[in-house]
């Protein structure tokens, strides 16, 4: 599982380092939160933003924002950025976030995801129903150029591991070279969703139990 909270190139000067890779049950959790998903979403099309900026996205008072980008700041997924009034804290993304590498052999980890995933793909459905409910006012081209499609294979772990490597390096070359801070001016520029969902069908042994 991961975020893109602006595709920034890791070799160009001045952009994020290379998305943190969460491993630490902590860190997951601390994502596990609608207010601060919202907040790397809103940085990842700036360069820099104040908490009292954030809060006008989220909803919530200045103060409570930046609570919430200090938590994120803790592991790394946020960080500060110079700012020209030193009074005024100003932040910026650091580039985007993945959950997997490594976690799947702590169930601690694998808890917290359990807090993280729902939200994640709530998000996504959201996007999608508001994409669908558009349609009739869509531009036709766009509406082409858009895709969704569901394909079930049958893979062994390996495989499944070389799949997803596969579209994981795919997409982030596209991020990098068309890093979506620069191009937040283009006028016949979009924001585009692209979710990749790629998991085995649970078995009757993994279902979920009443507790």
């Amino acid at each position: 599982m991961s975020g893109d909270s602006g595709g920034d190139d890791p070799t160009n000067t001045g952009a994020g380092p290379d998305k943190p890779n969460l491993t630490d049950p902590r860190a997951i959790r601390a994502l596990a939160h609608p207010a601060r998903l919202a907040i790397l979403d809103y940085l990842g099309d700036r360069e820099s933003a104040t908490a009292t900026e954030c809060a006008d996205i989220v909803g919530l008072s200045p103060s409570a924002t930046s609570y919430h980008l200090r938590e994120l700041a803790k592991y790394g997924l946020v960080q500060e950025a110079p700012g020209t009034d030193r009074r005024e804290r100003r932040w910026r993304s650091s580039g985007g976030w993945r959950v997997g590498d490594d976690a799947g052999t702590d169930p601690a980890a694998r808890a917290a995801t359990q807090l993280l995933a729902p939200l994640v793909l709530a998000r996504g459905d959201e996007q999608a129903r508001r994409f669908f409910a558009a349609t009739p006012h869509a531009d036709p081209e766009w509406w082409d150029a858009a895709n969704f499609s569901e394909s079930r294979m049958r893979l062994t772990l390996d495989e499944l591991r070389e799949l997803t490597a596969a579209c994981v390096e795919l997409v982030e070359s596209f991020a990098k070279r068309y890093p979506r801070k620069a191009r937040a001016g283009r006028p016949d520029a979009r924001d585009v969703l692209l979710e990749i969902r790629a998991f085995p069908v649970p078995g009757p042994d993994e279902q979920p139990t009443d507790t």
